[in-house]
C-alpha cells in the first residue's frame, strides 16, 4: 500500500470529499485507511442497565483507500505515489514534483 500512517491525504469521493486530514490507521488487508474525523456516523446505544443512560455516540468508519490522495508535502497538490531506489532503500516520491515523500 503507498500511503502509510501519518500521511496528509484529501477525500476524493464521498459525503466528505474536498477535505483534508492525516490518516490515523491504515487496513491494508482490507484495503482501507482511518482517517480522524472523516466518514463520521452516529450510532444509538441502548441502556444496557437499569439507571444507566441511552446515548447516541460518533463513529469513524474507515474508508476505501481509492477515495482518498495523498497529498505531496512540497508542492501541497494531490498527486499520485511513485517510487524509486535510492542506493539500497526504496523510496516514496510524489509524481508531480519528483520530491521524497
Amino acid at each position: 500500500m503507498k500511503i502509510k500512517k501519518g500521511d496528509t491525504v484529501i477525500i476524493a469521493r464521498g459525503k466528505d470529499a474536498g477535505k483534508t486530514e492525516k490518516i490515523e490507521k491504515v487496513f491494508s488487508k482490507e484495503g482501507k485507511v482511518l482517517v480522524s474525523g472523516i466518514n463520521q456516523y452516529k450510532r444509538h446505544v441502548k441502556n444496557r442497565m437499569p439507571g444507566e443512560k441511552s446515548e447516541i455516540i460518533t463513529l469513524t468508519k474507515p474508508l476505501a483507500v481509492a477515495n482518498v490522495q495523498l497529498i505531496c508535502p512540497k508542492c501541497k497538490k494531490a498527486t499520485r505515489v511513485g517510487y524509486k531506489m535510492l542506493k539500497d532503500e526504496k523510496v516514496r516520491i510524489c509524481r508531480k514534483c519528483n520530491a521524497e515523500i
